[in-house]
């Protein structure tokens, strides 16, 4: 599979623009991804911990492989203390326990969180080099989130921002409320997956206030309006790792969050993991790129937006009836 081109390719540099893709799997642990990787893209492996390592040193950057758990890794901060008093035994010794019942911890819930590999930002026409190592973790056994019901695996993808503009970044959040529900659709999300609150859809209210033709704010008044009526990470397409890049020195709690990583992409978290899907970060990205198009056509955008209200101003019972004549149609 061929990665679409999205309407802006490349950044105002001239570069390709560059996409993160995180993914979670079951049954392969961390030790194993990591050499995986290492076969596919070189680099050493580094350990940082029991359950966390890195591949460095590859010609596409450095990948990260962990367990998807806090507590199965070192207290970064703990670490860095012990480091700064060197000669000082007790915290030694505090340290040494602290990290063996991480271990543990990790050793005990290694069978139920997932191994996640945090991928270096590529270049979206490299997308491809990912889909085999995907395919090489499944032949080694590695389990997605269609295995089991308690599987509930993300495909996470941060396509670096073509703009940071308030325009243009409105564009795409508009073209992404409208478009939600059809992804949902295509990518056939997980039950387990829609049954947690990771990925939750957008608050109608909110997709209402946002597609309304005449809200035309800056851009600190469109951060602040996402913070006021999505005051998580869970969305499905979350902007607060974009947001906390754009405004460094804002007040928000949210965008301070430990697990909050300020850069200048989109974090789209709705597709599920399929490694038994050929192709699957290609084909997220193709989907993910129907919405950049939508965002780059200004009037079919305006004229998907006032459907959209139609749509939703229409009495509950209205939508219902079309709903139920959708269904006879197809059956």
């Amino acid at each position: 599979m061929t990665p679409a081109a999205p309407p802006s390719p490349c950044t105002p540099d001239g570069d390709f623009r560059r996409v993160g893709v995180e993914i979670e799997f079951a049954a392969i642990a961390p030790q194993a991804a990591a050499e995986l990787v290492q076969s596919h893209f070189g680099g050493q492996i580094e350990r940082l911990g029991p359950h966390r390592l890195k591949v460095v040193g590859t010609p596409r950057g450095e990948f990260t492989i962990e367990l998807d758990a806090k507590y199965a890794h070192p207290d970064d901060a703990l670490v860095q203390k012990a480091r700064e008093r060197g000669d000082d035994e007790w915290l030694h010794w505090r340290l040494v326990l602290h990290n063996r019942t991480r271990e543990l911890i990790g050793d005990a819930v290694a069978g139920v969180v997932p191994t996640e590999i945090i991928c270096p930002p590529l270049p979206w026409p490299a997308l491809g080099e990912l889909d085999a190592l995907f395919a090489a973790l499944r032949v080694q056994g590695a389990r997605d989130t269609r295995d089991s019901l308690l599987y509930g695996f993300g495909l996470h993808l941060n396509p670096e921002v073509p703009a940071t503009d308030a325009a243009t970044l409105l564009s795409h959040l508009r073209a992404y409320l409208i478009l939600a529900d059809w992804l949902r659709e295509q990518i056939d999300i997980d039950i387990t997956r829609a049954m947690l609150p990771h990925a939750n859809p957008f608050p109608r209210d909110y997709a209402m206030q946002v597609l309304d033709p005449d809200y035309r704010p800056d851009l600190d008044t469109l951060i602040d309006d996402y913070l006021a009526a999505n005051p998580t990470r869970n969305r499905e397409l979350d902007l607060c790792p974009l947001f906390a890049h754009l405004r460094p020195d804002s007040p928000h709690a949210l965008l301070h969050e430990e697990l909050v990583k300020p850069r200048p992409t989109f974090h789209y978290r709705l597709p599920n993991a399929q490694l038994s899907q050929p192709g699957s970060a290609t084909a997220e990205w193709n989907r993910w790129v129907e919405v950049e198009r939508l965002a780059a056509d200004a009037d079919l955008l305006a004229q998907r937006s006032a459907d959209y209200l139609a749509h939703h101003r229409r009495p509950s019972v209205s939508r219902w009836l079309d709903r139920l004549r959708e269904w006879m149609k197809e059956a």
